[in-house]
């Protein structure tokens, strides 16, 4: 068995794409329309996607807070970087549990918390 996707649902499908596709560096896989109000995009090269799925007939979309999505990243620092240039506000991190991890977290576009993380090899 595999694990396919996450599903998200989003406000704003092209700003989630922008943010999804520029800071997390996912490549839109495919984006088609569900119905009349409803259109989805997946991201991701592998095994695991990323969908997104927008409803224009609704006003707002809610996320548990204790859950979060997270991506692994070459270089943390390059990565906030690229964070402060998009006026992406960094909401907790640098931590650093063990001497081999180290993260960030962030919100998406729809008030998800994204957390970025560097594998450190010692």
């Amino acid at each position: 068995m595999n694990f396919s996707w996450c599903t998200v649902n989003v406000i704003n499908l092209e700003e989630s794409l922008r943010f999804y596709q520029e800071i997390a560096e996912l490549p839109l896989d495919q984006r088609f329309m569900a119905g009349p109000d409803r259109e989805i995009a997946f991201l991701g090269s592998g095994e695991t996607k990323l969908e997104l799925i927008c409803n224009k007939a609704a006003a707002s979309v809610t996320f548990g807070a204790d859950i979060s999505i997270a991506f692994s990243t070459e270089s943390l620092e390059e990565l906030m970087k690229k964070l402060e240039e998009k006026n992406v506000p960094i909401i907790a991190g640098p931590i650093q549990p063990n001497p081999s991890t180290r993260f960030i977290f962030v919100k998406d576009p729809n008030g998800l918390t994204v957390q970025f993380s560097e594998h450190i090899n010692n």
